[in-house]
């Protein structure tokens, strides 16, 4: 395959903006496998945390609904180019392989086990069930996927105040659509899955992502995007603050008064995500969207970096867990654990002790490290999907 004469085109506000929480993303992962309390303590549990622990998971919240929000808005964008039949075709298989990425190599990445004890189900799953949801409705008037997309986004947490069943197929099913939060799902004796994201409150923010893809077609003025963006973010943190200064809607977790205003802050912050609430998905897309209005002015170095890693986001997302596991192993026995360490009683990752790890800002260098060194991995696959056209690289 020869290389187009022509680069292929991209919009650069959205792979800097999602570049950006790619980054973030990783500084989690490494904090759950190198901090000291990353598998034995919640850095949002007020009652141990600190405000630099929260912090340093609050930020990155931001991550998964933007990611997803964004993965909405290219969705629509591709099916500028392709007929509906041919997108919903797309968008079913790449949600299939998203589904088998995530319990064959991430689960892999995550656990170390090649025996496959457990798989875990995370932020690809859910985008990849929402792909196919959203493949099998694309033929749909914009308006239905629209209406549909705000109900799921806007109305989720009215299940908070259903009683619902709690054993047999139909509680199963609840939860893996709208109220998993670490559901485990035992297959057998041995083999187990980790069910962390409720699929449905993602649809919603892939469905909302995809109709403000709208504003992104050709022809569509700019400045008037970035005003519609901005009044967007603005009403989504406006409503973010009322509802939960009010604790009246949108949250399960009421935010209360604290010994201190520091952690009174930490508590009103302090939302759902698991499954992820209406006032989560406030507080994180509504700054957001105003970012990226404000990113298709600028231009430097730095947003050029950040455009690097957002161009490609899979290549980036998938080696980067084999990168932070291949080194959390180099530091298991650096640290003097021997191979009869490598298994922990009741812990589905092997290589990692409970007593294992480091301060946070050995973490953070950490996770400086981990992102530069994929730095020009991305770069010379950036290049090569703007320069080449082979139908696989349509799924990386």
């Amino acid at each position: 395959m020869q290389p187009e004469t022509v680069l292929k085109q991209r919009i650069q506000s959205i792979d800097v903006l999602r570049g950006l929480v790619m980054l973030i993303m990783a500084l989690d992962h490494t904090r759950e496998f190198f901090h000291i309390q990353g598998m034995t303590g919640d850095p949002t549990d007020l009652a141990t945390t600190t405000p630099f622990l929260f912090f340093t998971r609050w930020i990155t919240h931001y991550c998964a609904p933007t990611f997803v929000f964004l993965s909405g808005v290219s969705v629509y964008l591709a099916g500028l180019k392709r007929t509906p039949k041919e997108m919903a075709a797309f968008l079913i298989k790449r949600g299939l392989w998203l589904i088998l990425v995530e319990l064959v190599l991430l689960s892999l990445a995550f656990t170390l086990n090649p025996l496959f004890n457990v798989l875990v189900m995370q932020v690809i799953w859910a985008t990849g069930v929402s792909m196919i949801i959203l493949g099998l409705m694309i033929r749909l008037p914009m308006m239905v996927i629209t209406v549909t997309g705000c109900i799921l986004f806007l109305g989720h947490n009215l299940l908070d105040y259903v009683a619902l069943p709690e054993k047999g197929a139909w509680a199963l099913l609840l939860k893996m659509l709208f109220t998993a939060r670490g559901t485990v799902i035992q297959l057998n004796a041995t083999h187990f899955i980790f069910c962390l994201y409720a699929v449905l409150p993602w649809t919603g923010v892939m469905f909302t992502g995809y109709t403000f893809g709208q504003l992104y077609k050709p022809g569509f003025e700019a400045k008037k995007r970035q005003n519609y963006l901005r009044l967007a973010g603005l009403i989504m943190i406006v409503l973010f603050v009322i509802l939960r200064f009010t604790n009246l809607y949108g949250d399960p977790s009421p935010w209360k008064l604290q010994r201190t205003w520091v952690f009174s802050l930490i508590s009103f912050l302090n939302t759902s995500k698991y499954p992820c609430s209406l006032l989560y998905l406030f507080m994180t897309i509504g700054p957001a969207l105003i970012l990226l209005a404000y990113l298709e002015n600028i231009q430097n170095k730095f947003t050029a970096v950040l455009n690097t890693y957002g161009s490609v986001p899979f290549f980036y997302y998938v080696p980067h867990f084999y990168i932070i596991r291949t080194l959390s192993v180099i530091l298991f026995f650096a640290s003097g654990y021997t191979s009869k360490d490598i298994v922990t009683p009741n812990m589905p990752f092997l290589f990692r002790p409970l007593n294992f790890g480091y301060n946070l800002p050995v973490v953070y260098l950490i996770w400086l490290f981990i992102i530069a060194s994929l730095y020009f991995p991305c770069r010379w696959f950036s290049a090569y999907k703007k320069t080449h056209k082979q139908w696989w690289l349509s799924y990386l």
